[in-house]
């Protein structure tokens, strides 16, 4: 009973204004995923939240759209407060509330991270975001040299704070967070919750909502997941022939190294792919440049390293491999979340060497996922991906 009654839940049921159901109704959003169901309404009664939840489950329209709806469009000051591991996962969650808030006059958002001017940064915030999404470190730095002010925030939101825990920012967080009001709305969304951010819970939200929210079948994107059984010499052979037959145009093809990227890239520029490559050691500027490239159909196929994953944010990608299987089983579910974005469907095949087989076993046995194993791929037919067309 409790699942037909979630389903039936729209967007329309949250009481939201009519600028944020424009955007959603722009974006092709029909329906809000379970976390999103269970945290906008905590957080438009102005409750703090804690909140364990896995990628890929809509945490950012989660936390964004309550922000949103609260915003005070007379005040100069930085209402809003995102903190998040990585300056790929912060561009995207900044493009994110931008689209949420495409009817909202005067609004005003920006990202705050490392390996960008801070000349560039200072401008941004000379124009009086609403909402500014952070990593920790460069935003310490800014508030050092007096280049932005959290001291009257409304909302400050913690996501993937397990990953920034990971990192090495939980000092950081305790910083940032005594330099904000003491009467502030916290949300801290994780996926998992170990003992260093349990202790920023008690210390921090006192008296806090708690969900804890498992993916539900309708929450996860619409995508055809496959295996294929490869010796490693043989893998840019099969990527190509499933390019060829599913007559896919536009991938990402995931690997683990830098160095790992920068083979495959080479060998699939001799057969003939349009590709280019994304890795830790690109700079930022570099990053933005193919990023930019891949978005306005420059070249077909992006190759990339886990390390920018999480900020590979575009509509139209039909295919992820997984040239190496992922040393991490949450890194499995950010590479194939880069397609079916959107409401669209997607095709995420994972390509397995001997050596990898027990890996790959893990990754099923852990994310819940049913990938259909299609051996040593001889029996592959255009058939197997018509869903896509």
């Amino acid at each position: 009973m409790e699942n037909s009654e979630e389903k039936e839940i729209s967007f329309t049921d949250l009481d939201l204004s009519p600028e944020i159901m424009n955007a959603l109704r722009k974006m092709g959003v029909k329906r809000p995923t379970t976390v999103q169901q269970k945290a906008i309404p905590l957080l438009m009664d102005n409750l703090s939240l804690i909140a364990k939840a896995p990628t890929g489950t809509g945490k950012t329209f989660a936390f964004s759209i309550p922000m949103l709806e609260y915003l005070d469009m007379n005040s100069k000051d930085i209402q809003g407060l995102v903190l998040c591991p990585t300056r790929e996962l912060a561009l995207q969650i900044t493009s994110e509330i931008r689209g949420l808030a495409k009817y909202i006059k005067g609004f005003n958002t920006c990202a705050v991270i490392g390996g960008q001017s801070m000349n560039v940064q200072a401008d941004k915030l000379r124009r009086n975001p609403q909402i500014v999404v952070a990593t920790p470190g460069r935003l310490l730095d800014l508030i050092s040299r007096r280049m932005i002010d959290v001291g009257n925030i409304y909302t400050l939101v913690l996501d993937e704070a397990d990953e920034m825990l990971k990192m090495g920012f939980i000092r950081d967080i305790k910083r940032i967070i005594s330099l904000t009001p003491s009467d502030k709305q916290m949300a801290l969304f994780s996926a998992t919750m170990p003992r260093e951010i349990q202790d920023i819970t008690w210390q921090f939200m006192e008296g806090a909502a708690e969900i804890d929210v498992m993916p539900k079948a309708q929450d996860h994107p619409d995508i055809d997941e496959f295996t294929v059984s490869v010796p490693e010499k043989d893998k840019i052979r099969m990527i190509l022939k499933i390019i060829d037959t599913g007559k896919f145009r536009k991938g990402i093809v995931f690997c683990n190294t830098k160095r790992q990227t920068e083979k495959v890239a080479g060998k699939l520029e001799i057969a003939g792919i349009k590709c280019d490559m994304l890795h830790g050691s690109v700079s930022q500027s570099r990053r933005n440049r193919v990023m930019d490239a891949f978005r306005k159909d420059k070249f077909d196929v992006l190759i990339a390293t886990d390390v920018v994953a999480r900020g590979i944010d575009v509509d139209d990608i039909e295919i992820v491999f997984n040239y190496d299987i992922p040393n991490e089983n949450e890194f499995y579910l950010h590479r194939i979340g880069r397609t079916a974005r959107a409401g669209k469907s997607g095709t995420a095949v994972s390509l397995v060497s001997f050596t990898e087989r027990s890996r790959m076993e893990e990754i099923v046995r852990y994310t819940a996922c049913d990938p259909t194993d299609l051996g040593d791929g001889s029996e592959i037919t255009a058939s197997l991906f018509t869903k896509k067309q």
